[in-house]
């Protein structure tokens, strides 16, 4: 019963002193510890807010200060059902199902991708790449939605840090299910993942990557800032400016193809909220997980776990069918 594994639970940390544990279900450095404490946002998350100048009233609502600007969108789609059987992961291969929500999954990205002809309202989704972890399931999953992409879109290699895992403690805690093992394997692991591939992304960030002396980019800054400025008074009291920069900003849409665990995790981390919070998350086969990364670094979900596409005859979470389990 769950009492009975609570009593078992608390039974393995009997002498162990309450203070170092975090209400007497796990030791408190397992703990995920933000810069800034609950509710505030950390401004400086991925360490780029000074490539940013997120305090610079001369920005529009998003950050971008021109056309350099990128807008990151990335869409985490969670591997088709497969069989769960084997042990070897060389055998867990995609259920004749599985193959069908990736089809419908690829039928859907390439729909974003290309947009509605003659409504600039619906414009294509500038898909430039797919990455995908290097599990079996996922790879299937990211072969057949790329049969529905575009050559150029770029198929990055498989990524380890993207495999499944335990990313996190969980609270509500869930004592049953003994983690311990699968975390300190995967957590570690799984946070590298997050800092890899989540971040904000500016002209002058890429301006850094180049060797040029130090004085350089602060000239560029100068520059920037003070061409910003002068336009945004020259401009006050008309929308054209903002709407032509809208027209203009970049937009930039990746794929990631991974799992549900790594998903959640993620969906936490960009949002700033508890990562202990990610079980309380269901992450449908295939489902598509949206985020949106500002240039000024704010970060918001347009879609979690949408199965839309999908149908109901086709969706599961793992083995289990439909939405009444």
């Amino acid at each position: 019963s769950k009492k009975a594994d609570l009593t078992d639970h608390n039974e393995k940390n009997q002498g162990v002193k309450d203070k170092d544990y975090f209400f007497g279900y796990f030791a408190k450095d397992q703990l995920f510890e933000p810069k800034k404490p609950y509710p505030a946002w950390d401004d400086d998350w991925d360490g780029k807010e000074s490539t940013t100048y997120t305090k610079d009233t001369s920005r529009s609502i998003d950050g971008s200060r021109s056309s350099d600007d990128v807008i990151r969108h990335i869409i985490l789609v969670r591997h088709g059902q497969y069989n769960e059987t084997f042990e070897d992961d060389a055998k867990r291969k995609l259920t004749k199902l599985g193959r069908q929500q990736a089809h419908l999954t690829g039928q859907r990205l390439a729909e974003m991708m290309k947009g509605i002809e003659d409504d600039e309202k619906f414009a294509p989704c500038n898909i430039k790449l797919m990455r995908v972890s290097n599990m079996t399931r996922a790879k299937e999953t990211a072969s057949i939605i790329g049969e529905y992409l575009p050559k150029h879109v770029i198929r990055e290699n498989p990524d380890p840090l993207l495999n499944e895992g335990i990313p996190a403690q969980i609270i509500p805690t869930r004592p049953e299910l003994d983690i311990e093992d699968d975390l300190a394997k995967n957590g570690t692991r799984i946070e590298k993942a997050f800092t890899k591939y989540f971040f904000r992304k500016t002209k002058i960030d890429d301006m850094t990557h180049t060797k040029k002396p130090w004085w350089f980019f602060q000239t560029i800054k100068n520059s920037i800032t003070h061409s910003a400025t002068e336009s945004s008074h020259s401009n006050s009291g008309t929308s054209s400016s903002s709407e032509n920069l809208k027209k203009e900003r970049k937009h930039e849409f990746e794929i990631i193809v991974c799992h549900g665990n790594v998903i959640r995790y993620f969906l936490c981390r960009a949002l700033q909220l508890p990562p202990e919070a990610w079980l309380r998350f269901s992450t449908f086969n295939c489902s598509m997980t949206y985020l949106m990364i500002m240039p000024n670094g704010r970060v918001s979900c347009r879609m979690l776990g949408d199965i839309g596409h999908l149908g109901y005859g086709n969706s599961t979470f793992s083995m289990k069918h439909g939405f009444v389990w």
